[in-house]
């Protein structure tokens, strides 16, 4: 059994899944790069490019999971938030504790054999 959650950053999740997705995620990681830059456009340019290069491939590598993970929700037809998932099949909305909405899955699927 897979476990998926999926939220934003003001709905937290209780339990583990076996993934979180974080919609916002990218945007956060996004401001954080644009904080603080001066007005001057050039100035902020190389500022951000200092910051995405100080970040390495850590920072590349949470922005393109994050990215993935918009891209993973809307391809499961997620329609709202916070969502639980198992086995890229079976949706809770609405609930945020893992083990409550796995319970709830469990019970619909020994209800429809």
């Amino acid at each position: 059994m897979e476990i998926w959650a999926i939220t934003d950053a003001n709905r937290p999740i209780s339990g583990q899944p076996d993934r979180l997705i974080v919609l916002d995620a990218a945007q956060q990681i996004e401001r954080d790069l644009s904080k603080d830059l001066p007005a001057d456009s050039q100035q902020a340019a190389a500022l951000v490019q200092q910051r995405l290069n100080s970040g390495g491939v850590t920072l590349q590598m949470q922005l393109a999971g994050a990215y993935q993970g918009v891209t993973d929700a809307w391809s499961l037809g997620i329609t709202s938030i916070p969502a639980i998932v198992v086995d890229q099949r079976y949706v809770v909305y609405g609930e945020s504790d893992v083990a409550r909405a796995v319970a709830l899955i469990e019970q619909y699927r020994r209800a429809q054999p």
